[in-house]
């Protein structure tokens, strides 16, 4: 083991210590690249929470046009439900007052 620490000189260390600023330069730049790239993704991400956002705007206003468009309709029912429950009325009477005249 004595052997081994006798062993390590200057230089040895000074090559040693180039080695690790090398790699710890390399490390860096790929995180940096790393970084960029989790950069672009949030950029991708931001896009399709706009672009969905908009098509959430269009379908809300759609679903509201759809809305609006079945109440009238169900509006008309219900009118027209009446004008037939007051034309039976009006038929009833008018077979009961023939039936009555025939009596």
């Amino acid at each position: 083991m004595e052997a081994m620490r006798e062993a390590w000189t200057d230089r040895r260390l000074d090559v040693l210590d180039h080695k690790v600023d090398r790699v710890e330069c390399k490390i860096d730049q790929l995180e940096l690249r790393v970084d960029e790239r989790f950069d672009r993704v949030d950029e991708r991400f931001n896009e399709v929470d706009r672009r969905l956002g908009q098509i959430e705007k269009t379908v809300d206003i759609r679903l509201g046009g759809i809305e609006n468009r079945l109440v009238g309709i169900d509006d008309r029912f219900a009118s027209y439900q009446r004008a037939v429950f007051q034309l039976s009325g009006v038929l009833i009477a008018g077979l009961l007052g023939i039936i009555a005249t025939q009596v």
